[in-house]
């Protein structure tokens, strides 16, 4: 059985569906993780949605900042952004079942056997994978609980700003999820900031990416994340001990298939013709 880790489709599904074609996965022998942001913003996210559930038990997905917009949209009766590419899954006769399949994913997944954690976007440098994986999941159940329409009432919003083990109720989620679902920089006390999107080098001094944080907890740890596109080592090596995966298929650049082994991983880069124009969100090829 081979597992591969997939990133940020976003609604790319012949991509998708090409890119499995060329790894020959099997879906009564292989696995596929997908790292989160399935859905919005490419042309197919119908047609993705549908197809990554009807894997059942050969793929999963942790739940990326799009994926939570969507359900926010969707149970909370709100309009599409100018942007979203989300209104066939609101209009679908089986939209409450997607939508609930969809809400039902993880957050964080880690694989003890392989020694892997898999998640969106980041982690508080506070945290180790126990911490973050039992946070993960305080999150995950609310979600898939009756609380789920409050849980996105409250969802949005950069505040609180920093960890603290006494936050409660709707903030301690929101920063959870901010965190697990957003995060790309922080300072060196691990102070996030949410709205630094860019390329390394182009923000703030004294900002650096969340992998970079000195005396990160998860130093040690083998991580998978995608979200962010302008990364120019995304899809080609690690860094750090982490492994970007988001190599910005929705831009023009390349869908990434990770083939996980023990202490070994390999990498598949489909090229992508790009479902929107390169706003600088994608750099290199």
């Amino acid at each position: 059985m081979a597992i591969y880790a997939i990133g940020d489709v976003q609604g790319c599904y012949d991509e998708l569906r090409e890119l499995l074609t060329h790894i020959n996965f099997k879906s009564d022998k292989d696995q596929l993780w997908f790292c989160g942001d399935i859905v919005n913003r490419g042309p197919k996210s119908l047609k993705t949605l549908r197809f990554i559930k009807s894997l059942e038990d050969s793929a999963t997905t942790v739940l990326g900042n799009h994926d939570l917009h969507l359900l926010a949209t969707a149970y909370d009766h709100k309009k599409p952004g100018r942007k979203d590419t989300i209104d066939k899954i609101l209009r679908a006769k089986d939209s409450l079942e997607l939508l609930d399949w969809l809400r039902h994913r993880p957050l964080l997944i880690n694989d003890r056997d392989k020694d892997v954690t898999l998640f969106h976007a980041g982690l508080h440098p506070s945290w180790t994978i126990k911490k973050a994986s039992k946070l993960a999941n305080e999150v995950e159940q609310i979600l898939r609980s009756d609380e789920h329409v409050n849980f996105y009432r409250h969802m949005y919003g950069d505040k609180p700003a920093t960890w603290s083990d006494s936050l409660s109720g709707w903030p301690r989620y929101r920063f959870i999820t901010n965190i697990l679902t957003r995060l790309r920089y922080c300072d060196k006390m691990g102070k996030p900031a949410l709205n630094a999107k860019g390329a390394p080098g182009s923000q703030a001094r004294h900002l650096m990416p969340w992998y970079e944080v000195p005396n990160r907890k998860t130093k040690d740890d083998t991580l998978i994340f995608g979200h962010w596109s302008t990364l120019p080592h995304a899809g080609r090596k690690a860094i750090n001990n982490t492994y970007a995966i988001d190599s910005g298929c929705l831009w023009g650049g390349y869908l990434t298939a990770m083939k996980i082994g023990k202490n070994k991983f390999r990498y598949t880069r489909m090229s992508c013709p790009g479902a929107q124009k390169p706003t600088g969100k994608y750099i290199g090829k």
